[in-house]
């Protein structure tokens, strides 16, 4: 018998989460019947595709995507694009693999989907662990970005940065193959992305609070490169 959850497909961008990617999967497995899993994977240079094989031989609906074989440009952006586009579910749900984005809200976001929506956003309700010039910096720029998506006449949501979201596959196919120019591949917030490729009430966008937890696992990949990038996204 099909499971409840045949319908989705969780991608999960990676770099070097061998710590935590074990662990999200099983418990992702174990909590949603029937949903498949693919771990798009940016050329690890740890364990984590020896981790996610391993699990891959137990479980039919987990599939590693090696990104570095594929010869696409590194970054976020570019994972979540090709493990979206590979999925082939009806839905597919975006979440970082640190375990930062809580697993016991894909339900929700499923739920949201189902029930006619294009894209559910999960939206941070409260941040841990961040200091006070970490959330200062991040406050400036949803606010450069929420002015921009305002003044275009975009969709928005109350999060415009969540980098944990659901989405109808042929509504992001449809938006990428028209829009792929206004991706910024190596950029980290393709939310952003696709908000500034649709049009003020072109979509239904429903949200789902959660509360972002601290990284337990591995480095983050936060830096210089990464901000440049959401400049390029402002830009482009």
């Amino acid at each position: 018998m099909r499971g409840i959850y045949s319908s989705v497909t969780v991608v999960l961008p990676t770099y070097n989460e061998e710590g935590s990617i074990g662990k999200l999967m099983s418990a992702i497995i174990g909590r949603y019947p029937g949903i498949s899993i693919i771990v798009a994977d940016d050329g690890s240079t740890d364990r984590t595709k020896s981790v996610v094989m391993s699990l891959a031989r137990a479980h039919r609906r987990i599939r590693f995507l090696d990104r570095s074989s594929m010869k696409r440009r590194k970054g976020l952006t570019g994972s979540v694009i090709d493990g979206i586009m590979e999925s082939g579910t009806k839905f597919a749900i975006v979440m970082d693999a640190d375990m930062q984005h809580p697993f016991d809200r894909i339900g929700d976001i499923s739920e949201k989907l189902d029930s006619g929506n294009d894209i559910a956003v999960a939206v941070r309700k409260s941040v841990e662990g961040w200091q006070m010039y970490r959330k200062l910096i991040s406050k400036a720029l949803i606010t450069l970005g929420y002015a921009e998506l305002v003044l275009l006449g975009r969709e928005r949501s109350s999060d415009i940065f969540s980098g944990y979201f659901g989405i109808r596959r042929r509504f992001f196919k449809n938006i990428y193959m028209k829009n792929r120019g206004r991706f910024v591949g190596e950029g980290y917030k393709i939310l952003f992305d696709i908000l500034k490729c649709i049009r003020k009430g072109d979509a239904k966008i429903a949200e789902v609070p959660y509360a972002f937890a601290s990284r337990k696992e591995g480095r983050s990949k936060a830096g210089a490169r990464q901000a440049i990038a959401l400049i390029r996204s402002f830009l482009s």
